[in-house]
């Protein structure tokens, strides 16, 4: 069991109070790892510690916040095999996942680190003679990220590295689920020898993150708030925000529809459409939540998909490489199965896998969904899906909007024409065209729509995200005023 502790102000520390909360692994129940249960002075105190530290950092060259942001790249990266067994013990992912997931969060900081440099005003003409006007960008202040356990080195680094580079500085409030793995990050980025304040970390019991979260938005050195997380807990993060008038970034959930219309290379299809539905479990919120499939190749396609997924390696990834390792815990197995007897009970069909009785799921598909099955509305976040069967395109791309999210989504044709005027009609802010929902590169514009929350991270849209933009004037003559 790995025992870890929080870190505020350069230190590592136990709560005030000594509380601990402990993680089991989801497949066998064994202690995974110990952390704090911070209490809300503990919290209060990251805030000061990051207040503090936050003019010296804000201040600092970029060259200087790019170099530390590059060597934390490789202290990351060198962190590999440890993050890989925490991944396994706390959330049951594969060592395949937690490779991805370190090598994107590698590049992630060396995206970041290249923004360092990129942070840019303008220059705007004035009406009045002799004004020289600009909009200038500068650090917001202190940041709270908060990142989930299912892309837990990724996620936690999204929350971190474009905050640092554009000059602000961060509390992290790491999973209960993964506070170990989170933990590493934390260390990687403090081995690349950021600043005593620079970076904090905290962690929690379950039962206490409303109060900790609410002590920390409420906080004046608080200025913006990342989320990546649920969409019921993204809307309790937006009114918390509200109330302290504390600008959010929210990153939510997903139903990502994989269309696959009638001329689409079926092949091709079938491989993205596995890879999309089953990386992790399933369990990603770009995950393809609803395969959309003209009914004219739906046979075909449905064969090909079919017989990919049933080959797909099951088994606990502490044992060796697997594709499909344990999915978080018992609720996921429970929901999963909720679901499929739903569809089965209203006329679908299992064409692979099926009901499980642990957290060793097997990639299930279910045809002939309808709208009258849960499936078809909502999010399964585990390796169940659905097919739907449409009659064209404008069904399909009906069918592919006819849900709250609006994340990720993806279409195959072999038309690159047809497949550009169907992403436009797509209610999403990712759309693929012939390549899987399931994508992420550390410069690219990453948000969503409706139900999926608002605001972007990477690149220069996360340089927007978080610095606050000033209108600041210089009068270089004299000025004429009206009395």
């Amino acid at each position: 069991m790995i025992e870890q502790k929080m870190l505020i102000g350069g230190r590592a520390c136990d709560a005030s109070n000594a509380a601990t909360v402990e993680r089991k692994n989801p497949l066998d129940g064994t202690a995974a790892s110990r952390a704090p249960a911070a209490t809300v002075a503990d919290a209060v105190r990251a805030c000061e510690a990051a207040a503090a530290a936050f003019p010296a950092w804000a201040q600092l060259g970029p060259g200087a916040r790019r170099a530390l942001l590059m060597k934390a790249s490789d202290t990351l990266h060198a962190k590999g095999d440890a993050i890989a067994a925490a991944m396994a013990s706390e959330t049951g992912a594969s060592g395949q996942w937690a490779g991805f997931n370190v090598h994107l969060a590698s590049n992630m900081l060396l995206e970041a680190a290249s923004l360092t440099t990129q942070i840019s005003g303008e220059v705007i003409p004035s009406d009045v003679p002799g004004s020289l006007a600009m909009a200038v960008r500068q650090p917001a202040g202190v940041v709270l990220g908060i990142a989930p356990w299912n892309a837990p080195v990724i996620l936690a680094v999204r929350a971190i590295s474009t905050a640092l580079a554009c000059g602000n500085t961060v509390i992290l409030k790491g999973s209960e689920w993964c506070p170990a793995t989170h933990g590493l990050v934390m260390e990687a980025l403090q081995d690349a020898g950021l600043p005593p304040g620079v970076l904090n970390f905290v962690t929690n019991a379950p039962e206490d993150a409303a109060s900790i979260v609410e002590a920390i938005v409420a906080h004046p050195a608080v200025r913006r708030v990342s989320f990546t997380g649920s969409t019921r807990v993204g809307r309790l993060i937006a009114q918390t925000c509200a109330r302290h008038l504390k600008p959010a970034l929210l990153e939510l959930g997903g139903k990502a529809p994989f269309i696959v219309l009638d001329d689409a290379d079926l092949e091709a299809a079938a491989r993205a459409a596995s890879f999309s539905s089953f990386a992790n479990s399933g369990q990603i919120c770009m995950s393809t939540e609803r395969l959309v499939v003209d009914q004219r190749v739906a046979d075909a396609f449905v064969a090909k998909l079919a017989a990919r997924a049933a080959a797909l390696p099951l088994g606990d990834p502490r044992q060796g490489p697997v594709v499909l390792g344990s999915v978080v815990g018992m609720a996921t197995v429970e929901r999963c199965n909720a679901l499929i007897d739903d569809a089965l009970a209203h006329g679908a069909s299992i064409v692979c896998g099926g009901k499980a009785d642990s957290t060793l799921m097997p990639a299930t598909l279910l045809d002939g969904v309808t709208p009258a099955m849960r499936i078809y509305h909502e999010e399964s976040f585990g390796p169940v899906k659905g097919i739907v069967r449409v009659n064209g395109e404008d069904e399909a791309i009906a069918c592919a909007n006819d849900n709250a999210f609006g994340l990720s989504s993806a279409v195959f044709t072999r038309d690159t024409a047809r497949g550009w005027r169907v992403a436009a009609r797509i209610e999403a802010g990712i759309c693929h065209i012939n390549g899987p929902t399931v994508h992420d590169e550390a410069q690219m514009p990453f948000g969503g729509v409706k139900d999926s929350g608002y605001g972007h991270f990477g690149g220069r849209q996360g340089i927007d995200a978080f610095t606050d933009t000033r209108w600041i004037t210089m009068q270089t003559t004299e000025r004429q005023y009206p009395f």
